[in-house]
């Protein structure tokens, strides 16, 4: 496998994330490959490997035993806290067809709490009810740069995935995110559209993202049904 070259992501990035895949993906066990085999499978150098190694020990997915290898911090499960996935590729992974609808399409002045996250004024809202097999099982609101956003909203966002749109025709590469999850109750307009009681728990997930060079690219607030939803981790207690 090689790394694309004329890509303006840093190909110890791009090979950070390709690990990354591999790990959530089950190809890798206890450990991952050493140094070597790493820089004969993806044809880059030992400070590209090294670079892409350390960036995965500062996020806790990786740790380094000194004569041992680099071993997997968190194995790789359903849906893993420590990856940036899309809604529609977790719902995939439980074995089930996504599916949006589009609600709300508008430009909006931002409260202040999302001005101080963005740094925005203004900003392109995007609200979208999410199935799986025809179930409504989320809510989400997106908000994006206006610019952006204008060019996001002449897609179907009925039919696309947005990290893909993103990614694959606006050029726009993505790399970290902060999120925060939190369990409410569902405003009684949500709780219509989630088919579900106004007095019925539901998850309420914060994500901020930000592309390669760490510039503001999304904030998205995330309502989902308890019943059919969970974030999922493994911990483990490490050795002193």
């Amino acid at each position: 496998m090689t790394l694309d070259y004329n890509n303006s992501i840093p190909l110890y990035i791009q090979l950070k994330l390709n690990l990354e895949q591999n790990i959530l993906q089950g190809m890798y066990k206890d450990k991952i490959p050493s140094e070597r085999e790493i820089i004969d499978e993806y044809y880059v150098s030992r400070s590209t490997v090294r670079q892409a190694i350390d960036q995965l020990v500062s996020e806790g997915v990786l740790k380094k035993r000194p004569g041992l290898g680099t071993f997997i911090s968190i194995k790789p499960i359903d849906d893993w806290l420590g990856s940036l996935s899309s809604t529609t590729e977790t719902i995939q992974r439980m074995g089930m067809d996504p599916g949006a609808k589009l609600i709300e399409s508008e430009i909006i002045e931002l409260p202040e709490y999302l001005q101080n996250m963005s740094e925005l004024t203004k900003a392109y809202h995007f609200k979208r009810v999410r199935y799986a097999d025809n179930t409504p099982m989320g809510i989400e609101n997106h908000y994006y740069p206006v610019h952006l956003g204008k060019r996001i909203s002449t897609y179907d966002l009925d039919q696309v995935t947005l990290y893909d749109l993103l990614e694959r025709k606006l050029d726009i590469h993505t790399l970290d995110a902060e999120q925060v999850i939190t369990a409410g109750k569902a405003e009684k307009e949500n709780a219509a559209l989630l088919e579900i009681s106004s007095d019925e728990s539901v998850l309420i997930a914060d994500r901020k993202l930000v592309d390669v060079n760490g510039e503001f690219v999304e904030f998205e607030h995330a309502i989902y049904r308890s019943d059919m939803y969970s974030f999922k981790i493994n911990l483990s207690r490490k050795n002193k």
